[in-house]
């Protein structure tokens, strides 16, 4: 059996951009489709307290293979989309969990 994975995602978007681009995610539904989806235990944005043009999103998984599925969604894509918009740099780190 698969182990879980958390996934922490740091968005830097362009200035003065933020909360219209987490707004769109909320509009979009992106952060409801993407809790909802089959092995999503957790999908949270934050704002980081040291920047004001960065946003943080951390995901928690039943898998690595669930967290692949979420990359073929359409709300994936809406993200994507987004991200071309607003989005200058994205740090992404994965760390395999045990349970």
């Amino acid at each position: 059996m698969s182990n879980p994975i958390l996934v922490t995602v740091r968005y830097t978007v362009k200035d003065g951009k933020r909360e219209e681009f987490y707004r769109y995610i909320v509009e979009l539904g992106i952060d409801t489709a993407s809790r909802a989806e089959d092995g999503n235990r957790k999908y949270d944005y934050y704002y980081p307290t040291d920047s004001e043009q960065d946003l943080c999103l951390l995901e928690l998984w039943d898998s690595r293979e669930a967290q692949k599925i979420h990359g073929t969604t359409d709300h994936y894509q809406k993200l994507s989309n987004l991200k071309a918009t607003y989005v200058t740099n994205a740090e992404i780190h994965i760390y395999d969990l045990a349970e």
